[in-house]
């Protein structure tokens, strides 16, 4: 490449808004980012949310600064930029951190951005799902308040918000081996009933998803293999259960952890995840994102991870 050519590349860089990425994996690769959720909206396009490492690494506690990121092509990424971070959340934590993995959801003109968070010093103590919600997919959320969980605060973490065919909204959350689910009010602010405890996982650890395949629900979820959590669902003919275990769909990524979702678009069903592939360091995360396939039987197929892509 002459200088000529290398200078309109820079300057395209540079003056280009939103600049996008070639598909790969990480395909997020500008900044650490972790907990894909990825949901498609009307206007055509998949949106990712997704929760931000901050480098250099100590821990997730340092965790901030929610991304947004979307595509039309699954090839070219743009990155929408900051839509939250701790400092605006006022009845949060003082000292900022833990914006761990979030969700969003959209009804009536409005979407609902879902994310856990303390509300005090001792953070493990103090969890809350907050909510913000604007009128667009990808800014201007503002911050509302929290979901009432009730006493019972244990990890009240990983939020998943599921829209059945119906309309008729679900909420689910859980870490530390417990994950609960209930249905929630028109106001996608308020749960309509009791939390119930998600029953048949195997092993469950945390990141709940929740989608739907051919009238069959599946709940995916983080198991406690020490070190290297692998992915596994399990299938029920309600949305709250009682789950059947199927098995491990995604094998560790060289992470400690792992969270992920699982959606269609344009026919074709995605995995999302994280890996630390780009820094090689467990609390440095990038988000990826390969094709899922079912089994005539309605099983998921263990889904092939790749780094340079597909078609």
């Amino acid at each position: 490449m002459n200088k000529i050519a290398h200078l309109l590349c820079i300057i395209t860089y540079i003056l280009v808004p939103n600049n996008t990425y070639a598909q790969k994996n990480p395909f997020i690769r500008h900044m650490y980012t972790a907990d894909p959720s990825a949901r498609v909206w009307a206007d055509g396009r998949l949106y990712v949310y997704a929760s931000h490492d901050i480098a250099p690494p100590r821990g997730c506690d340092l965790m901030d600064q929610y991304h947004v990121f979307s595509t039309d092509d699954m090839v070219n990424w743009t990155d929408h930029g900051e839509i939250l971070r701790s400092s605006q959340v006022p009845w949060g934590r003082p000292e900022g951190g833990f914006m761990w993995a979030p969700d969003c959801a959209y009804k009536n003109g409005v979407y609902y951005f879902y994310f856990p968070h303390p509300s005090g010093t001792e953070w493990n103590k103090t969890w809350k799902v907050g909510i913000a919600t604007s009128t667009k997919p990808a800014s201007d959320f503002k911050v509302q308040g929290y979901l009432d969980l009730g006493e019972d605060n244990f990890a009240m973490i990983d939020p998943c918000v599921f829209t059945d065919d119906d309309g008729q909204v679900y909420f689910y959350y859980g870490g530390g081996g417990r994950c609960k689910g209930a249905k929630m009010k028109a106001n996608m602010i308020e749960l309509d009933g009791k939390l119930q405890e998600m029953t048949g996982l195997d092993d469950f650890h945390e990141a709940t998803w929740v989608h739907k395949y051919n009238e069959t629900y599946y709940l995916s979820y983080s198991d406690n293999n020490p070190g290297a959590n692998r992915k596994k669902y399990a299938t029920s003919k309600s949305p709250l259960g009682p789950w059947k275990y199927q098995g491990v769909y995604m094998d560790p990524t060289g992470c400690d952890t792992n969270h992920g979702s699982i959606v269609e678009y344009k026919g074709q069903w995605y995995a999302f995840y994280h890996d630390s592939s780009l820094s090689g360091k467990g609390n440095l995360r990038s988000i990826c994102v390969d094709k899922l396939y079912y089994n005539p039987d309605g099983t998921i197929r263990k889904v092939i991870r790749t780094k340079e892509g597909w078609k």
